[in-house]
């Protein structure tokens, strides 16, 4: 019967090694991000490894309080779960229901927040400069601020190579990406929205599961059938 303890015990088993594997998966994303110096921002990476950890350390949870059948366990399993979706529900629905308009403004933010160095490496990737104009000031060669573009000197000769313009320069890095933009807001809400909706299976399953009989354990009645009166 798919209701019994048996197959409660085995779904919640599945979708527990399920979680460790993509907890997995997020640590080796971020891991080989940084090796691979396809991320340079510590914190994205540090967020991609704490999602990854937290993820293993709750599925563990609840792979331990499944196996045992511990009810102390599977609750506190089920209140993290169910916290965990509250927030990424959330945070899910808001990613689908932001615009082009507010994207351009919180990657507008973004760009004016990130290190110099990451928008000189966004610059010389996609051939662009600055977000929204073009900045040539030379004061941005020597200058160390956080606060000033980098120079778009050598990106400004890459992409007028081949033009006779003398006010040739590049393009803005905002249209560039504001496509990429829209996709990873996309993606993103949309692969929070399928996870959301698993932990909500999970807790089902987990509360199911707790308050179920297991059937290897006999009642008390039938074991010491001696301590009781008919």
């Amino acid at each position: 019967m798919c209701g019994g303890f048996t197959c409660s015990k085995n779904a919640l088993i599945a979708l527990n090694i399920l979680y460790v594997m993509i907890g997995f998966l997020l640590i080796g994303v971020g891991v080989y991000a940084r090796a691979a110096s396809v991320v340079t921002n510590l914190p994205i990476v540090g967020g991609i490894l704490a999602c990854g950890v937290i993820l293993i350390c709750i599925s563990l949870l609840g792979l331990a309080g499944a196996v045992k059948h511990h009810q102390v366990m599977l609750f506190f399993y089920m209140i993290i779960l169910f916290m965990l979706f509250l927030i990424q529900f959330s945070i899910a629905s808001s990613c689908l229901a932001v615009n082009s308009v507010q994207q351009q403004q919180f990657a507008e933010h973004g760009w004016k927040t990130v290190p110099p160095q990451l928008r000189k490496q966004v610059q010389d990737s996609f051939l662009c400069c600055g977000f929204n104009g073009t900045t040539t000031s030379v004061a941005n060669i020597n200058s160390n601020t956080d606060d000033e573009e980098p120079s778009c000197e050598l990106i400004n000769r890459e992409c007028c190579v081949n033009s006779k313009d003398p006010l040739c320069h590049c393009e803005p890095c905002g249209p560039l990406l504001e496509g990429k933009i829209d996709y990873a807001f996309k993606l993103c809400g949309g692969l929070g929205i399928f996870f959301s909706f698993t932990e909500v299976l999970a807790v089902f399953l987990a509360r199911r599961y707790r308050n179920q009989h297991d059937p290897s354990y006999l009642p008390a009645r039938a074991v010491f059938p001696h301590n009781y009166q008919y």
